[in-house]
Parts: C-alpha cells; sequence; structure tokens
C-alpha cells in the first residue's frame, strides 16, 4: 500500500510484523501494533502460535454485511481467551463496540477484552463487561491466563445477544468509519 492509494495514511516506509515476519506499511497505527504484539510476545510469555493477527471477520447486522478486521485474537489449551482490538482516540468511546465484537466471533464470549490506543488499555471481563483493570502495563501474560482458564465461563452467546451485538459493532466499525480506511468492507 502506497500513500497514493490511501491518502488517509501516512506511510513512513515498511516495517517487518513481530508476529508473523511480514513486511508491512509503516503507519503511525501499524507501529502501536507492533508495540503490542512485541510486549505479547516478548514480556507477557506468549508464544507466536498463541496469538493469531489480522483476522478478517463477516459482520452481518440485519440485511447489511461487511468484513472487518481483528487486531488480535489469542489462543490457550484451544479455546480464544483474549480479544485485542487496537484505535487510536478514546478508550471509552470504543469499549462499547469491542465488547460487542467480542460476542460476535465465536459461539461463546471471549473471557477477557482488551481496547488500546497503543499508549492506554481497558481490560474488560468479557461475561460482565466490566474493567478489571487499566494500562498497557496490565496486558494479559500468558501465565496468568492459565492459571486464570478454570475461571472462565465460556458462556454461550444467545442469538438475541449476537444479534444485538452484530448491530452494535456495525453502527461503531462500520457505519462510524472513515470512508478511506481500507480495513473495512461494506459486502453488497
Amino acid at each position: 500500500m502506497t500513500q497514493d492509494s490511501n491518502p488517509h495514511h501516512l506511510v513512513l516506509g515498511e516495517l517487518k510484523d513481530f508476529l508473523t515476519g511480514k513486511v508491512l506499511p509503516d503507519t503511525l497505527d501499524e507501529r502501536y501494533r507492533q508495540k503490542i504484539v512485541h510486549q505479547l510476545l516478548f514480556e507477557n510469555g506468549f508464544k507466536p502460535e498463541d496469538i493469531k493477527g489480522r483476522i478478517p471477520h463477516d459482520l452481518k447486522a440485519g440485511s447489511q454485511k461487511a468484513k472487518i478486521y481483528i487486531d488480535y485474537l489469542i489462543s490457550i489449551k484451544n479455546r480464544i481467551v483474549v480479544l485485542i482490538k487496537y484505535a487510536p482516540g478514546s478508550l471509552v468511546t470504543r469499549r462499547l463496540s469491542t465488547l460487542a465484537l467480542s460476542r460476535t466471533i465465536l459461539p461463546y464470549q471471549i473471557p477477557l477484552v482488551v481496547v488500546t490506543n497503543g499508549e492506554g488499555a481497558e481490560i474488560i471481563e468479557g461475561d460482565s463487561g466490566v474493567v478489571v483493570a487499566l494500562g498497557m502495563n496490565n496486558l494479559p501474560v500468558k501465565e496468568k491466563i492459565e492459571k486464570m482458564f478454570k475461571q472462565f465461563s465460556f458462556k454461550p452467546i444467545s442469538s438475541a445477544v449476537f444479534d444485538q451485538a452484530s448491530r452494535i459493532v456495525f453502527a461503531c466499525e462500520v457505519d462510524g468509519a472513515c470512508p478511506c480506511d481500507t480495513d473495512i468492507c461494506i459486502i453488497k
């Protein structure tokens, strides 16, 4: 991607993805994503195989469809236990849509939901929606997650909750998104 193909994002060159080793456009947003994954891998004990990045997600809200991308999903014991959503700006304004997103991905509630702008973070308990920790220094640590695993409910998501959550995500992540954003694709 060049600056010409997406004038909304300043491309500063290229960088290497810590997770995949792929060369990516060097943008300010991508630098924050790399900071997050670097911390997860080199400070918080996760292995590359524990983390999936930039996952395409087909979102359906009523008759509307779109493809969005999930920044990071972390798995332990073959279960996704953490969703991490990066977005610049205010964390509070992203809390509801990120929690809703965690209810549209799998048939169960993802136990921990993280919303971050790369400088700050809110760690949210998926079942209750309560913010349980603040700050980048509180991003999930593999050893702690493994100890907590038996406490996670993996509560099934009802069709009514799924429908409401999908509409919230669509309104916040698709309808409210910048039209120049290449991470979102409306499906006709």
